[in-house]
């Protein structure tokens, strides 16, 4: 089997009985579990891609399926499950032998993995910023009093609240091509999407403006991808390894460990974004309830090989902003909702 020029680089010290055994143990067969929707298949793809680059003697097929997540768009992700809704079918299919590895949007995946299963590599991210896109208006601060904003997300629904109260927040579901329908057809003045989506799928042009994180900061994982596999195949770690981005990887170690300790998910507004330059990394988080009327932030610095400690301090800075008592409001209008 053929090595890629990378992997002879980086086995051109070792013996040849080494190389030989390396070469014996690259994979003939890989399938990945895939959600349907255009932008997931893009991902899938992109993976695919990758992995032929380094493995051009293995047979690498795509699994496409639909998940529960996208077949319920009548309700808000934060009413009917949340994040796990997204990677359930894809997880059985792992479990059942039916699929290798599955691919999915980072910020889809829950904080928690199910026993059984762990990621095997984070990509390299795309833009992490939100992306302000209307046929009509340049930014929010155009909108008029009474315009309907469409977003999926409780965190953007807080800051927008937070920053413009004279707009009106709506839900809005569906993948992406269906949300830029419905704003198309007059549903809403703007809607609020991930700008990583849109340039991955050609669509930059949709893009009236983008939000700074200092306006709309990311939610944890936002624009990385990442690859999730069956725990007890440790040989799909190290055929993966290659795929994974160390400065992304360190960054949303980061952002999940903030999310992890607020019991991070679809039913409270949090975001966590961290950036690594020169090996030190900055990470940025913040609680908030969804009305956006109370909200506690916090910033820390340090060196990006402790990821989950910077995790871990900022969680307490914003303890210490009483976010427990904002994400109770949270949780309990939840409740309220759910009747």
């Amino acid at each position: 089997m053929v090595l890629s020029t990378a992997r002879l680089t980086d086995i051109r010290r070792l013996g040849l009985a080494t190389v030989k055994e390396l070469v014996l143990k690259q994979p003939t067969r890989l399938v990945i579990a895939s959600r349907e929707s255009r932008l997931a298949m893009w991902q899938a793809e992109h993976v695919r891609a990758k992995l032929v680059q380094l493995y051009p003697q293995c047979s690498i097929e795509i699994l496409g399926m639909t998940t529960r997540g996208d077949q319920i768009l009548d309700r808000a992700l934060s009413k009917v499950g949340g994040k796990g809704l997204f990677v359930k079918e894809l997880e059985v299919a792992m479990a059942e032998g039916r699929a290798d590895l599955a691919v999915h949007s980072l910020k889809d995946v829950p904080m928690e993995l199910p026993e059984g299963f762990t990621l095997a590599a984070v990509l390299e991210r795309e833009d992490p910023r939100d992306a302000f896109v209307s046929n009509d208006f340049s930014s929010l601060d155009d909108l008029p009093p009474g315009a309907v904003v469409g977003t999926s997300s409780l965190r953007r629904q807080a800051l927008i609240s937070a920053r413009y109260p004279h707009l009106v927040i709506q839900p809005l579901r569906g993948n992406l091509d269906t949300r830029l329908g419905k704003l198309d057809r007059g549903d809403y003045a703007a809607i609020i999407l991930a700008a990583a989506g849109l340039k991955r799928l050609g669509l930059p042009h949709r893009i009236k403006s983008v939000l700074a994180p200092e306006r709309s900061l990311p939610a944890a994982g936002q624009g990385a991808m990442a690859i999730e596999v069956p725990s007890g195949r440790p040989e799909l770690l190290d055929w993966l390894a290659p795929l994974n981005d160390g400065p992304t990887a360190a960054a949303v170690t980061a952002e999940r460990t903030v999310s992890r300790v607020f019991g991070g998910s679809c039913q409270i507004p949090l975001a966590a974004f961290a950036t690594v330059e020169a090996g030190q990394m900055r990470l940025r988080a913040m609680v908030a309830t969804p009305d956006g009327q109370r909200v506690a932030s916090a910033e820390i610095s340090g060196s990006a090989d402790a990821p989950e400690a910077l995790g871990q301090q900022v969680s307490a800075q914003l303890r210490a902003q009483d976010a427990e008592a904002i994400l109770a409001v949270c949780h309990s209008q939840t409740a309220a909702e759910h009747g």
